[in-house]
């Protein structure tokens, strides 16, 4: 499976914006964009000039780091949504949440996406009571995820689990802290993503 294996503070950075990449660390006084809010590299802090193809490149990039998906992949989420009825740009953003991974990471068992698509990839993972070990698999309606019983014993679990009420569950998501359990309640809605993302511009990049 191909991933960013760079630094991830780096992205943040890029995108003038906190991406949440690394867990508790970003909400800590040792956050990098915090420090330097500005890109990397030589020529880091020079202002460049605005278009609005950079706009939306910029809105593209930042979305995928987001949700830790590389260019192939996100481009074929597109393709998909784009055939599907209504506001292709609001059926993208649901689609990413459905993410199995994005799942784990919103219902608070990892303190990151890139952390839960690591328990998801180790078997830690049940959808429905069957083990998933794919983090692009999408879950539907009245799904139940849960920590397998022999993984609630990892540290990183239990410390995100106990992190959850600062991140707050979103509306559309049950948890059942003591059992390790979560439950779709339904699907997201446009308004339950508090993201700033513009996703117009996303859907203006790919229509070139």
């Amino acid at each position: 499976m191909a991933q960013y294996n760079g630094s991830v503070c780096r992205l943040c950075r890029r995108e003038n914006q906190k991406l949440f990449l690394k867990g508790d660390r970003c909400y800590s006084d040792k956050c990098a964009f915090e420090r330097r809010s500005y890109p990397s590299g030589e020529h880091g802090q020079r202002r460049g000039k605005f278009s609005d193809y950079k706009a939306q490149l910029r809105e593209k990039q930042k979305v995928k780091r987001t949700y830790g998906i590389l260019e192939r992949q996100f481009r074929r989420y597109y393709r998909e949504v784009e055939r599907r009825r209504g506001i292709t740009g609001e059926n993208l953003l649901i689609c990413l949440e459905r993410r199995i991974d994005n799942i784990v990471y919103r219902l608070g068992f990892a303190s990151s996406r890139t952390q839960a698509r690591q328990l998801v990839s180790h078997n830690h993972i049940l959808v429905n009571g069957k083990r998933v070990n794919i983090p692009s698999c999408l879950v539907n309606p009245g799904d139940i995820i849960e920590v397998r019983e022999k993984s609630r014993k990892i540290p990183l679990v239990n410390e995100a689990i106990e992190a959850v009420e600062r991140l707050g569950i979103p509306v559309w998501l049950e948890l059942n802290k003591d059992a390790y359990q979560g439950k779709v309640v339904a699907l997201p809605e446009r308004k339950d993503i508090t993201m700033p993302i513009e996703e117009q511009l996303i859907v203006e990049h790919y229509s070139r």
